[in-house]
């Protein structure tokens, strides 16, 4: 049984979905601080040949609050829906995958539940819907963790919640995580990174790589994603 766990972004690059295909059991950590200037409420896209952000405007609350207590501001907010869209099409409507990429996007962003932990958990399981990624999906509050346990304790916990035997985190997360504890729990740590050879023909020469998976799937036709999804290496962690 191989687990995943992970903060719940938006459009996240396809190492992102990589992570969910490899697993058993993706987690959606929706109960962890809202990361400010993080991948939560933005992403990026390729404009004029270079990385361009996305981002979705969020209602003003406490930077201390969880995922699962801010709320977008989609509807009201003057960079909501209507603008994100159109950064889309001007970006992307030469691209020879619009016509079949673009009504899923507009009907992704139609959601109507703004809180941010609902509307990227719907968003990612509609991704995953299209690219025939059947991992199973648990969001982490519902497993009503203890409040006490430091962030790698709780992933710990989650494991053994799953019986899982392997834990795969994202490759950027190396330093957080050490083997020997999760050794202890019977529980084998894995990092997964994404080939460098991964690559795909754009608008211009120069490959931009770990773009949102919008761009992915507005370059590529599905079987070859699937394909995509394969393209990775599972890494030791370090004691």
């Amino acid at each position: 049984m191989d687990i995943s766990i992970m903060q719940p972004y938006l459009f996240p690059y396809i190492g992102y979905y990589q992570m969910i295909y490899c697993s058993d059991y993706f987690v959606i950590a929706d109960d962890v601080q809202f990361i400010k200037k993080g991948w939560i409420n933005r992403n990026r896209i390729l404009l004029n040949g270079e990385p361009s952000m996305i981002t979705l405007p969020l209602k003003r609350d406490s930077y201390f609050l969880n995922i699962n207590e801010r709320t977008f501001a989609i509807q009201s907010g003057s960079m909501g829906r209507i603008t994100f869209l159109n950064k889309i099409v001007n970006s992307y409507r030469k691209a020879p995958e619009f016509t079949n990429i673009y009504p899923l996007i507009e009907k992704i962003m139609c959601f109507e539940n703004e809180n941010v932990a609902a509307y990227l958990h719907n968003s990612i399981k509609k991704i995953c819907e299209y690219l025939d990624i059947r991992t199973k999906m648990i969001v982490e509050s519902t497993l009503k963790l203890p409040p006490e346990l430091n962030y790698q304790d709780s992933v710990i916990y989650v494991c053994k919640e799953l019986k899982a035997k392997r834990y795969i985190n994202s490759i950027g997360g190396m330093e957080l995580y050490s083997k020997s504890k999760f050794k202890k729990n019977s529980i084998e740590l894995k990092f997964i990174k994404t080939r460098e050879t991964l690559e795909y023909r754009q608008f211009y020469n120069k490959f931009v790589p770990n773009l949102s998976i919008i761009d992915v799937m507005m370059f590529n036709p599905r079987e070859q994603i699937k394909a995509m999804l394969t393209e990775y290496d599972l890494i030791d962690g370090r004691d």
